[in-house]
């Protein structure tokens, strides 16, 4: 990649986060729409989870291949590709004429989105090559999580009791455009000078792994313990075969040697749990302030802001922190801020008050603000920036299969709680061990966090990253 400057790697910034807008802001407008589309299609609980695990599914399942593709072809040509599939399926999802057109066309928009989010991460990290002033760009990219997460509720709210629930797709569509337009005029092709090559056969193993875990979770409550043990234990000899696999091959899928990193291990951990955390905190509450309170759409969103506001102003402070202190601070506030209020809800059932509810919900937000950046920055601080797409995408798969298991296991566990009874009354005590799971991830943000961020830990990350650079210098010195 050419040298650019302080201007063009600004720009370059604001083009990648665009692509994070639209993916980020499609999760948020997604859920608040969850009831009305629920209604209008006719759905159960279990095909409201589908909706949104369809796409996080297909989404974990694509990420390393989309990562180690573009770094082997050209990350703006894999970024281009990824806009224009991801708008062309945000204007199927308009035109869905039932659940399971929806669910398919989900997909098609996950595969695009698997193009955008590692890939540009990996475009940044090749921009902004000073530690410092990577730092403060993720910090950036952060905050954009958090625009989408306030911007989502209200601009979803706002469709949905307006124009319907099929409008929160458009908004994809001028931003998409928009994005894919500048990325052709002003970000810079690069790549990798030796990417890894296709593992056709690791793409499938992730793919059973994924696919046939999340289906025995979601289909847990309805299906018979036979169909659970199938899945279960194609998801079991899955995972197997993929440890046995993958360490034979010389560029494999997921190169296993980076988990010898405790950093990079532990923001693996941290990512799945903080977003685990997420997926069934958004699930759990859209439900209970739609279809318990009885809140329009926009209402539901707007109770829902000190969560995103909190997750806006925090990202950006996260990223400086990062920069100037690393990543232990951050992590350490995050896990403590998400788990009480995990706890507030579990233990002091903090929804049926409405001074308690805006707690919960101001305490998640500024955690859930505090965790981004360090796990994005610690995936690809430590590694060799010819692997920064792979790295890059490992986090964010990370992160997609946290979301994709939270609202699979909160799903599942509602499901079991309300049973044949009422469902508002019903609700709160069978959400009570969905909240203690939540509260269990937020606890797990801080422990693996606090371990993971030690001198000891930083010491297995200079020691992975001379590992993998290793063969590089030797096929570079060969080559010359």
């Amino acid at each position: 990649m050419p040298e650019l400057s302080p201007r063009q790697r600004q720009l370059v910034l604001a083009i990648c986060c665009m692509s994070l807008l639209i993916v980020s802001l499609d999760n948020t407008v997604l859920n608040v729409a969850l009831p009305s589309m629920q209604k209008d299609l006719h759905a159960s609980l279990a095909g409201m989870q589908w909706t949104i695990d369809a796409y996080t599914l297909v989404l974990a399942s694509l990420l390393m291949l989309a990562g180690s593709t573009a770094d082997r072809i050209g990350r703006r040509k894999v970024f281009m590709a990824g806009l224009v599939v991801f708008t062309v399926g945000s204007v199927l999802c308009s035109l869905a004429p039932n659940l399971e057109s929806l669910v398919a066309f989900r997909m098609i928009q996950a595969v695009g989105g698997s193009m955008l989010n590692p890939v540009a991460m990996s475009i940044i990290t090749n921009t902004f090559t000073d530690p410092r002033e990577r730092a403060r760009a993720i910090g950036v990219w952060g905050a954009v999580v958090g625009i989408s997460m306030a911007a989502g509720p209200l601009v979803g709210g706002l469709l949905v009791d307006s124009v319907g629930w099929r409008s929160i797709f458009w908004v994809n569509l001028p931003v998409g455009l928009a994005a894919l337009l500048l990325t052709l005029r002003y970000v810079p092709e690069s790549r990798a000078p030796k990417a890894r090559r296709p593992d056709p056969v690791g793409q499938l193993l992730v793919i059973a792994l994924l696919g046939s875990l999340t289906y025995a979770i979601i289909e847990a409550p309805a299906s018979g313990a036979g169909k659970i043990l199938v899945f279960g234990g194609i998801a079991l000899v899955a995972l197997v075969t993929l440890l046995w696999y993958e360490p034979r091959r010389d560029e494999p899928l997921i190169d296993l040697r980076f988990f010898r990193s405790a950093p990079f291990s532990g923001a693996t951990v941290v990512a799945v749990s903080a977003f685990a955390a997420l997926g069934g905190f958004l699930f759990l509450s859209t439900l209970y302030l739609q279809n318990v309170r009885g809140l329009s759409a926009l209402d539901a969103g707007l109770w829902m802001l000190p969560m995103a506001a909190m997750t806006f102003v925090c990202a950006p402070l996260s990223g400086r922190l990062v920069g100037n202190r690393g990543p232990r601070i951050s992590l350490l506030i995050a896990g403590t801020a998400m788990t009480v209020s995990g706890v507030l809800f579990a233990a002091f059932e903090a929804e049926t008050a409405n001074v308690t509810l805006v707690i919960g919900y101001v305490l998640f937000g500024l955690g859930f603000g505090f965790v981004n950046a360090p796990i994005t920055n610690t995936a690809v601080s430590g590694m060799p920036r010819a692997q920064a797409g792979v790295a890059a995408a490992v986090a964010s798969t990370s992160r997609q299969i946290g979301q994709t298991l939270g609202v699979a296991v909160i799903g599942a566990v509602l499901a079991s709680g309300v049973g044949t009874s009422s469902y508002r009354a019903a609700f709160v005590s069978a959400a009570r061990p969905a909240w203690w799971i939540i509260a269990a991830c937020g606890l797990s943000v801080l422990v693996v966090g606090a371990v993971s961020s030690g001198r000891w830990a930083r010491g297995t990350a200079a020691r992975t990253a001379a590992r993998l650079s290793a063969p590089e210098v030797k096929q570079s010195a060969g080559v010359a």
